[in-house]
């Protein structure tokens, strides 16, 4: 996979959750919308990656993880991050929800609407979202 990839992969993800959870399949749209996360921070590890280069070991291995934490610090972007988080409260409320998304979730039985759709919002504002900030940096 690319860089490229993980983009794409981003989108169909928004997209396919945004249809969850409209049609109330919060359980589905909760466990994609992280997702998005997942594949941007991968888009932005990939990003690191010069054409030609040969990787570095160790930056391969930790980014083969679903932990959204740990995957913004192998992407290079956790600093950058923090100080944003400082200058926009918008932007530090949204990580603050996504950031505790696990892909153990794909084993959840029951969301409730309210945190599928607070999910979604934190990560698909278009203004402060996550989403919009890493794609500032993929």
């Amino acid at each position: 996979m690319n860089r490229d990839d993980f983009h794409k992969l981003a989108v169909l993800r928004a997209e396919e959750a945004e249809l969850l959870l409209r049609h109330g399949f919060y359980v589905g749209a909760y466990y994609l919308v992280g997702y998005v996360v997942e594949c941007a921070l991968k888009a932005c590890v990939a990003k690191q990656i010069k054409q030609y280069d040969f990787p570095d070991r160790d930056l391969v291995n930790r980014s083969y993880t679903h932990r959204l934490q740990k995957l913004l610090s192998v992407s290079g972007l956790k600093a950058a991050l923090e100080r944003d988080l400082v200058c926009d409260p918008a932007l530090e409320s949204n990580w603050a929800v996504v950031k505790d998304w696990t892909e153990q979730s794909r084993y959840l039985t029951s969301i409730a609407k309210p945190r599928a759709e607070d999910l979604y919002e934190a990560v698909m504002d278009k203004t402060n979202g996550v989403l919009a900030w890493l794609q500032r940096r993929w």
